[in-house]
């Protein structure tokens, strides 16, 4: 393949996800020159710190302090920014991009937040992004949204996308650990940072959500409108109550099309233990994507760690180098960038069914009290499970699951359910997704 033409890749940071970029660049340099018909060509790697390209064992001739040593170089044809957040990694792209040079990104933060400006920016340029790396890790999902279902019509999405969360969701469902326990333990294998806050909070999940829903339905999504909610105050009690009534809870991604916009949120909720978004344990993701011609299809894989993450970034930089990124960059018109922006619901009229856990006086009449503070807000019930005062309590535990209702409602009910004299504490109330209905 000594004939084959060269395609120069620059790459900011060498952390977890840029060391194991170049590695696979370099260590598989000869299986991808066979396979692409063409060189990716690692030029630059730029950091302030080396310690873990030098442990990783990358040829120090590669070593750049200065981001300009990779702009100023004419063979450079894409930037890959491995270094996270939104400040100066925003700042490297823009000169990247104002330099002529194609970018790949795993930066879902700033993509949410700042992906419209990015794109057109590189459409000023003449040049492409991709970032297949950013939502799912090694899971090929903006490929699949942008590629192989582009003939449908998405109507919902469901998303595992944040393995921390997984990981900790599964030890509570399956070894009955407490979430306190759980993120303990996570910390201590690697599995959740020191300070975990992005990814618990369901921050990290509701990034991907924004960029995925934008590819999905072709609109604009503003991250700032979409209703999150974390793990971190589940309670291990709702995880066995769920089991009970056969479901399985865990930190879903969701985005449906309805008649008056788009619903978008991200919360733990209860999905049926038959789904197969049910079975995904530990740091794996999954995505399940509804679409009008094709049905169900769900795509599932590692959606972290250094290898799987530079799979997706290789793969991008493989599409710049041989023109198919740009092709479809400048043709697809489903960039958030040429859409309209997205009428999104705010949480109150968002619709769903509903688990209530209530606290309540274990005497006659106390649920007929309940019962008819949910009637009158329209709150059909559909099944109920109480269980026996605990020993030296007076109070028992009452679990509702509901028909389908506007969440607005539920919060007013369950604000007045709250407010009598005969429940103790605040109600807890996790939403219940179902099986999304395919229309073949």
């Amino acid at each position: 393949m000594s004939n084959v033409s060269s395609y120069g890749v620059a790459i900011i940071g060498c952390g977890t996800v840029g060391g194991a970029t170049a590695l696979l660049l370099t260590r598989d340099r000869e299986i991808l020159s066979r396979r692409l018909g063409l060189n990716l060509d690692l030029r630059h790697i730029v950091d302030l710190d080396f310690a873990n390209a030098r442990k990783l064992g990358l040829d120090e001739k590669l070593y750049r302090t200065s981001l300009q040593d990779a702009l100023d170089d004419p063979k450079v044809g894409v930037v890959a920014e491995l270094i996270g957040g939104t400040t100066i990694a925003r700042s490297f792209i823009e000169k990247a991009l104002n330099a002529g040079k194609n970018v790949v990104t795993a930066n879902k933060a700033l993509l949410a937040q700042h992906g419209n400006e990015l794109y057109a920016l590189a459409r000023k340029n003449g040049v492409c992004m991709a970032f297949e790396a950013s939502c799912a890790g090694g899971i090929p999902i903006i490929r699949a949204l942008c590629d192989g279902l582009i003939a449908n019509r998405i109507d919902a999405m469901y998303g595992i996308v944040n393995g921390t969360c997984n990981h900790i969701l599964t030890a509570m469902i399956r070894h009955g650990q407490s979430y306190a326990a759980a993120l303990a333990e996570a910390q201590q294998t690697g599995l959740a940072e020191a300070d975990p806050t992005l990814d618990v909070t369901g921050v990290d999940s509701a990034h991907k959500l924004a960029i995925l829903a934008a590819l999905a339905f072709n609109q604009k999504v503003d991250f700032k409108l979409i209703p999150v909610q974390g793990i971190d105050k589940l309670d291990l009690r709702d995880v066995a109550y769920g089991r009970e009534l056969g479901y399985v809870v865990k930190l879903l991604a969701i985005a449906q099309r309805q008649e008056n916009g788009l619903s978008l949120r991200v919360r733990p909720a209860f999905i049926s233990q038959e789904h197969p978004l049910a079975w995904v344990c530990g740091p794996f993701n999954a995505v399940s994507v509804y679409g009008h011609a094709n049905g169900h299809t769900m795509y599932y894989g590692r959606g972290a760690g250094g290898l799987p993450t530079a799979s997706a970034v290789a793969a991008d930089l493989a599409s710049v180098a041989m023109g198919n990124a740009k092709r479809q960059f400048d043709q697809l018109r489903i960039w958030p960038d040429l859409n309209e922006p997205a009428r999104q619901l705010p949480i109150d009229e968002i619709t769903s069914r509903y688990y209530i856990r209530i606290l309540a006086v274990d005497r006659p009449g106390v649920f007929a009290y309940i019962a008819t503070i949910l009637g009158k807000m329209g709150i059909s019930i559909s099944s109920v499970l109480q269980r026996e005062a605990p020993a030296q309590s007076t109070h028992v535990p009452v679990v509702i699951t509901t028909a389908k209702a506007s969440e607005g409602a539920i919060r007013k009910a369950l604000d007045q359910v709250d407010a009598l004299d005969v429940v103790t504490g605040k109600s807890v109330c996790l939403s219940i997704v179902d099986e999304h209905p395919e229309h073949l």
